[in-house]
């Protein structure tokens, strides 16, 4: 039998590439807009916002879909409301099931009451601590740089002076095109020097290109979505691939690809879930991981990802532990950790739902 959603639920996940300021619960977004003044909401009834916030994400509007974030952005601007969200991401994903979660957020987007760097990264640390306590969930933070700005070096600089804290790395996102992550060199290169992890969105909206300089000129050692590595395939009218050179190296250096799949389908770059490359990625065996990008916008989590892929492909029990293991071994905590939370908690509770009677 395959697996169901609720059964999927119970399964000890992992999630490797979610937004904060993606995963807002429509509620607290039509709470802080009342408690902060923010007057700028589409509608101030948390059905129809959430409503709001889905279609908007699916309209095929590169413009609409970034207007959803200013919204989330214009309300997580104080630090009571960056630890509310903080604390209600760690529960959200708790209650889905997840067991180890690294969430992204770009502090330099939460200033503009005030707040300097620092107070935002230690009122998103708090309340990750608040929200995770006694819900068997571990959050690690990635601080992201804005491609499009210039304040990557000094972002990279704040993750390396919280990583003891609980940043676990660091990452850059926005607009692929024109902004190519070779631009932010000076950051990545002071990251290596400081033996710091980091993700590079990279192969979402734009192709190879970016996936290469993301490796090769900046030393990823993820991908964030990665998808386009798929341009580099070649598939036969019998079914078998052959991978190009960039594909290959992919593969075999084991690196991590942060896949989306709902999300991708709203960017464009599927047509469909059964259509998506993450079906051929995982028979090639790349090193797959399923991720929930923007939790709100894409009206989706982990359990729900899953439950697509189980529907698109016919996975197993066997499949999921296979993405949920690739994922804590990419995970930016200590091996040993890594380790534990794999051998402790992921494989026997996968395995308790395999050989349920």
């Amino acid at each position: 039998m395959s697996p169901t959603l609720d059964e999927i639920r119970r399964a000890p996940k992992v999630l490797l590439h979610d937004h904060l300021d993606g995963g807002l619960r429509a509620e607290t977004i039509v709470e802080l807009a009342r408690e902060s003044g923010y007057d700028r909401l589409p509608t101030t009834d948390p059905g129809h916002l959430r409503q709001w916030f889905e279609e908007a994400s699916d309209s095929g509007s590169l413009e609409r879909y970034l207007e959803t974030f200013d919204h989330t952005v214009g309300v997580m601007q104080t630090r009571e409301s960056l630890v509310r969200v903080a604390a209600e991401c760690a529960e959200d994903l708790a209650a889905d099931g997840v067991v180890y979660a690294e969430v992204r957020f770009a502090p330099e987007q939460h200033t503009t009451t005030g707040l300097s760097l620092d107070e935002v990264v230690e009122a998103v640390l708090d309340g990750f601590r608040l929200g995770s306590q006694g819900r068997g969930i571990r959050v690690g933070t990635l601080l992201t740089a804005m491609r499009h700005q210039a304040r990557s070096r000094e972002i990279a600089e704040l993750a390396v002076r919280y990583r003891d804290v609980g940043v676990v790395g660091f990452d850059i996102a926005g607009a692929e095109a024109g902004y190519p992550p070779t631009r932010h060199l000076d950051a990545f290169e002071y990251l290596q020097r400081e033996n710091a992890h980091f993700t590079i969105h990279a192969g979402e909206a734009f192709g190879l290109p970016s996936i290469w300089q993301a490796i090769q000129w900046c030393g990823a050692d993820r991908l964030g979505h990665g998808v386009r590595i798929i341009d580099d395939i070649v598939v036969t009218d019998d079914g078998s691939a052959k991978l190009g050179r960039l594909a290959a190296y992919v593969r075999d250096k084991r690196i991590p690809l942060e896949m989306c799949p709902t999300s991708n389908l709203q960017t464009g770059a599927a047509a469909s879930i059964a259509e998506h490359p993450i079906g051929l990625l995982r028979r090639l065996y790349f090193r797959v991981t399923v991720n929930t990008d923007n939790r709100l916008m894409s009206s989706t989590s982990v359990s729900q990802e899953f439950a697509k892929l189980v529907e698109a492909f016919g996975y197993g029990w066997d499949d999921l532990q296979w993405f949920t293991v690739n994922a804590m071994k990419s995970a930016f905590i200590p091996f040993d950790e890594r380790l534990a939370l794999i051998n402790g908690v992921i494989k026997p509770g996968f395995a308790q739902l395999k050989w349920q009677p």
